[in-house]
C-alpha cells in the first residue's frame, strides 16, 4: 500500500478546504478614474450557499437593497447592497489578519453589513459603526465601501481593530482602484488566500485603466467572466480548435469564476451632484457564467423584478435558472467533478457556447438600462419608469432563456 507522505497529505486537504472556503474577488474604483465619473464597487461572490436572491429592506433608518443568501429565512445578513442615501458595502473574507485570536465569534460580516446599510450614508457614519458596535465583532474581512459623496475606501476590519485604505488618495491608489481577494494588505502576506485570482483581477483592471474603460459592463463581462488563469497562462476560450466535436475537459481553479460563484454585482455610485436615486446596483444572480446582469435600485421601490427575489420555495427564479444551466458545465457527478469544466458547452469555436449566446442579451440589457438612465437623470418621474423597465426586463429574459436554452 502506497503511503503519502504527511505534508502531501496536508496539501491535499488545504486545497479540500480552500474550495469549501468564501472566495471572493472585489475591487473599489474612485470616481475620478472611472469613464462618466462615478464610483464602483464590485463583489464576485464565491460561497457554499449557491442559491441568492435579492431583497428590499425597510428595516432601518434607510431603505437598501441587498443581496442575501435564499436559505436565510430570517433575513439576518445582507452579503452586498445600497441604500436610499446612496451608501453601498460589500466584503470578501480574509485570512490573513487574526493570527493569535482565540475568540470563538466568526463570521458575522454578514450581519455588520446589514446594519451599515440601515445606518450608515458615509463612509465617516460606517466608520463609528465599526467603532461603537460590542467587540469581539466577529469578523476578519475586507469591506468595500462607497458613498453619495464621492468616497471610496477599504477597510481592513479584525475583531477589535480596523484600517482604511482610501481609493482616492494616490499614495494609497496610484491609479485609482484597489483589487482584493482573501487577504488583506496589512495582514501577514506569507498567509491569505486568493494571490492567483488578485494577481488575474488587478491586471484586467490595469488594463482597463489605461485605456480608461473600467465601467459596469468591463467588470462583469471581462472580470466576473474571466476564462484566464494568471499562473498556467491557459485561456479557455482558446482550448477549442475547431478539429472534432469531442468534449474538452479542463481543471477550473483558481480563475476568477469558480464553481462556487453564487452572483456576481457591480454597484454603480453617484457623482457628487446627483441624486442617490441613481445609485445602480448591477445584479449578476447566479453562477455568473451562465446568467445575465439584471439592474436595479433602491428608488424603485419594494416591487424588485419577480425573476430576482425570493418566490417558490424560497428561490429566486433568475438564479435557479442559472444554476440548472450550469450543470451542463459541470456533468461529472461524482468524486471531484466540480473541478472539471465542459469548456465547449461554455465557449467554443462554432459560437454556440453557453456564454457566448448569452452575450447579446446582456449587451442588450445594459444599452436599454443605459439608455433609460441617462433620460431619467433629467426626469423627475424617473420613479414611475423604473417599474416599467422591471417588467421589459423580466418579459425579456425569460423569453430569451426560453428560446436559447428552453428554461
Amino acid at each position: 500500500m502506497r503511503i503519502i507522505r504527511p505534508f502531501v497529505f496536508l496539501l491535499l486537504i488545504s486545497v479540500v478546504l480552500y474550495s469549501l472556503l468564501d472566495a471572493c474577488t472585489i475591487a473599489v474604483v474612485s470616481g475620478r478614474f472611472t469613464r462618466d465619473g462615478r464610483p464602483l464597487l464590485w463583489k464576485h461572490r464565491d460561497t457554499g450557499q449557491l442559491q441568492n436572491a435579492l431583497l428590499y429592506f425597510n428595516t432601518g433608518k434607510y431603505p437598501f437593497v441587498g443581496l442575501i443568501d435564499a436559505s436565510d429565512s430570517l433575513r439576518q445578513a445582507v452579503w452586498v447592497g445600497c441604500n436610499s442615501a446612496g451608501f453601498a458595502i460589500m466584503n470578501s473574507q480574509s485570512y490573513n489578519l487574526i493570527l493569535k485570536d482565540t475568540v470563538a465569534l466568526k463570521d458575522q460580516e454578514g450581519i455588520v453589513m446589514k446594519l451599515a446599510l440601515e445606518r450608515c450614508a458615509t463612509l465617516e457614519e460606517f466608520e463609528a459603526l465599526l467603532r461603537e458596535l460590542p467587540k469581539p465583532l466577529g469578523c476578519e474581512a475586507n469591506f468595500g465601501v462607497i458613498d453619495a459623496r464621492g468616497g471610496a475606501a477599504f477597510y481592513e476590519v479584525d475583531n477589535f481593530t480596523f484600517r482604511k485604505l482610501d481609493v482616492n488618495d494616490p499614495a494609497v491608489a496610484p491609479f485609482g482602484y484597489l483589487v482584493y481577494t482573501n487577504f488583506s494588505f496589512t495582514g501577514d502576506m506569507n498567509r491569505g488566500m486568493g494571490q492567483i485570482r488578485y494577481a488575474t483581477a488587478n491586471r484586467l483592471f490595469y488594463d482597463a485603466y489605461q485605456k480608461r474603460e473600467i465601467t459596469p459592463q468591463f467588470i462583469l463581462q471581462e472580470g466576473s467572466r474571466c476564462l484566464i488563469h494568471s499562473l498556467t497562462k491557459i485561456d479557455l476560450r482558446t482550448l477549442d480548435d475547431g478539429t472534432n466535436d469531442d468534449p474538452i475537459f479542463s481543471f477550473f481553479e483558481d480563475f476568477i469564476p469558480r464553481y462556487s460563484s453564487a452572483s456576481s454585482v457591480v454597484i454603480q455610485g453617484v457623482r457628487k451632484d446627483e441624486s442617490p436615486d441613481f445609485t445602480t446596483m448591477w445584479t449578476v444572480l447566479g453562477f455568473p457564467l451562465t446568467s445575465v446582469v439584471t439592474p436595479v435600485w433602491v428608488s424603485g421601490g419594494a416591487e424588485l423584478p419577480s425573476i430576482l427575489t425570493p418566490g417558490n420555495g424560497g428561490l429566486a427564479l433568475q438564479c435557479n435558472r442559472a444554476i440548472t444551466l450550469k450543470s451542463r458545465l459541470f456533468p461529472i457527478t461524482y468524486s471531484y467533478g466540480s473541478r472539471y469544466i465542459q469548456v465547449k458547452e461554455l465557449y467554443n469555436r462554432k459560437g454556440t457556447g453557453i456564454l457566448q449566446r448569452l452575450k447579446p442579451l446582456e449587451d442588450k440589457i445594459f444599452l436599454e438600462a443605459g439608455t433609460r438612465l441617462e433620460l431619467w437623470r433629467r426626469d423627475q418621474n424617473h420613479k414611475k419608469e423604473i417599474p416599467k423597465f422591471y417588467r421589459w426586463l423580466e418579459e425579456t429574459v425569460q423569453a430569451e432563456y426560453r428560446a436559447l436554452f428552453r428554461l
